[in-house]
């Protein structure tokens, strides 16, 4: 019984060191601001397009492109 408890904890340290680290360097990698400038801003829709909702498919409409 002392042998096990011991075994499990000690496994419950490696889990919870393993959690921290892997939380540390995922929140490290995150920048540090996610607000982009106008001009970034601008760029970046005029590539991606903007985040408006597309418009509904129409009838008979198909989703796959023609070849």
């Amino acid at each position: 019984m002392n042998r096990s408890v011991l075994i499990v904890t000690v496994l419950v340290m490696l889990a919870a060191a393993a959690s921290a680290t892997t939380f540390y360097f995922v929140h490290a990698n995150t920048p540090a601001s996610s607000k982009i400038s106008e001009e970034q801003r601008t760029t970046r829709e005029k590539f991606f397009g903007t985040a408006k909702e597309l418009l509904p498919i129409e009838r008979g409409q198909e989703m796959r492109p023609r070849w």
